[in-house]
């Protein structure tokens, strides 16, 4: 098949989140299948010299913004059997920010979803779906069959909108999308394009694409909520046949702990020897304690609500009685930069706190710490956990999303699990399944050892997803096939007239 995927991010060339790990990891393994797998994204000046370096230029042209006309320009390279396409226009791309701070976000992605759509046919290139992911590229689905459809090159495109997190959703006034967008008003109402007296970008994709996914089984049912919904659970509850949800996956060789080149010593499940090496490295280096017996806690991701850190906040201090250490690396709220930089001074060498994107300091608390704790207010999937687990290190989840579906507590009962949760987004039942967890490192070494193991076994790879993707592509076509057992019509029907 050939597939367009259209994102604002990919690894490795800009990544702010989870979004881009997906965007770089899926489309190799699909081409691997012997796809033609393509993926476009906008090019922000943030991707490194060392990825512009290697690009050609493929074509230029003019988008139509309403009474704007702007430059857009293709580059393109080839890597892992894909080839990546980058948008071009300095005024748009060219800040030094990837979301957020212009005031203009409507404009920027909706020139990059139209500009999608016109360079088709200048790339002599037609997919048979175009895979969209987020609000950024929500209005492709929607301007795709309302504005192109009757082109001869679109017909027959399809469309696939994933959504990675509901709660970002590309809210704007109308007028300004119109005015972008040329968008009548007709199409403002409350069952096409008109969201609560605003324009969405990702109800456009809601209500236009063919399917909808979503990172996880669990965050498919969760979104048809109200609590978990966003003010779309009734839309999503509407086309809840067309929704649905497929675990992510990670890069299974970027992330190993038998061949990682960033970390201390590489171990495997054979010979664990190794990471307690990279404990008492991540130790030194973050200026902790040497305490070889102390669990490590690790924590790494953006630092607000949704990740559960109101939940630490309010019982950090019966947290830090216990016997371990805490090393927490994200950018996010100032009042978590706060929260965690009095901790570290508050918990000499038993605390340390990085405010930053590091990705090679990330590496290095996986394969370093103990104890991975993830209390997530909501998780569409999440990727550390699974991340934590390939390295040995044991999750500490609240059951949520993509969360409940890779991780199962403990159960001593039956020896199953690969880890410890919580069901109650309560901060005293994530202190009680701290102090359990604690209680097996310390008093319960084969246990223990067991849970690594396990978590170190899973399959975490895109393989199965891959799989599930494809069937979903595949289904928007068997949806198109005569079906074999219905009664044809005669090849000359009779012709009936009524006289009057």
């Amino acid at each position: 098949m050939k597939i367009l995927f259209v994102a604002s991010e990919a690894f490795p060339f800009v990544k702010t989140g989870g979004l881009a790990d997906v965007v770089g990891a899926l489309p190799p393994v699909l081409a691997g299948e012997g796809h033609d797998v393509r993926v476009i994204i906008p090019d922000f000046s943030a991707i490194p010299y060392e990825y512009t370096a290697k690009r050609t230029h493929v074509c230029d042209f003019e988008v139509q913004l309403g009474w704007r006309r702007q430059y857009c320009g293709i580059e393109k390279t080839e890597r892992d059997g894909v080839t990546w396409y980058f948008m071009d226009n300095k005024y748009y791309f060219g800040r030094p920010y990837i979301y957020g701070m212009g005031g203009d976000e409507y404009e920027r992605f909706g020139f990059f979803c139209r500009g999608v759509l016109n360079m088709l046919p200048l790339l002599d290139f037609q997919p048979d779906v175009i895979h969209c992911h987020d609000w950024q590229s929500g209005m492709i689905p929607a301007l795709l069959k309302i504005q192109y459809a009757h082109l001869p090159f679109y017909t027959g495109i399809k469309t696939v909108f994933t959504i990675h997190n509901l709660q970002y959703q590309g809210i704007f006034g109308i007028r300004e999308v119109q005015d972008v967008l040329g968008l009548g008003d007709s199409l403002w109402t409350d069952d096409k394009l008109e969201c609560f007296g605003c324009a969405n970008f990702m109800k456009a994709a809601l209500v236009y694409a063919d399917l909808i996914s979503t990172v996880s089984p669990s965050y498919a049912e969760e979104i048809q909520t109200a609590y978990y919904g966003e003010r779309l659970d009734g839309l999503l509850r509407a086309r809840k046949h067309d929704l649905h949800g497929v675990l992510n996956g990670i890069d299974m060789k970027a992330y190993d702990p038998s061949a990682d080149p960033i970390i201390e010593k590489n171990y495997n499940k054979d010979d664990l020897s190794g990471k307690s090496a990279c404990k008492e490295a991540l130790q030194k280096e973050l200026g902790l304690d040497i305490s070889p017996d102390t669990p490590v806690i690790g924590m790494v991701g953006r630092l607000s609500n949704q990740k559960g850190l109101d939940l630490v906040d309010y019982v950090i201090s019966d947290i830090m009685r216990q016997d371990i250490q805490l090393v927490v690396l994200g950018m996010g709220e100032g009042r978590y930069f706060n929260l965690f930089s009095w901790a570290e001074g508050e918990y000499k060498g038993r605390v340390a706190a990085r405010f930053t994107m590091d990705h090679n300091l990330a590496h290095k608390i996986y394969a370093g710490a103990d104890i991975f704790l993830m209390p997530s207010q909501f998780e569409p999937c999440g990727l550390s956990q699974m991340i934590a687990m390939r390295y040995g290190t044991v999750p500490i989840i609240r059951e949520t999303g993509g969360l409940r579906d890779t991780v199962l507590s403990y159960n001593e009962f039956s020896g199953e699990g690969n880890g410890f949760s919580f069901f109650n987004y309560n901060a005293h039942d994530m202190l009680h399944v701290i102090e359990r967890a604690i209680g097996y490192y310390k008093n319960r070494k084969d246990i223990w050892q067991t849970l690594q193991i396990r978590g170190m076994t899973g399959d975490y790879s895109w393989t199965h997803s891959a799989g599930e993707y494809m069937k979903l592509y595949r289904s928007l076509f068997e949806q198109n096939k005569p079906d074999e057992k219905a009664p044809q019509l005669e090849k000359n029907p009779v012709v009936v007239e009524f006289n009057d």
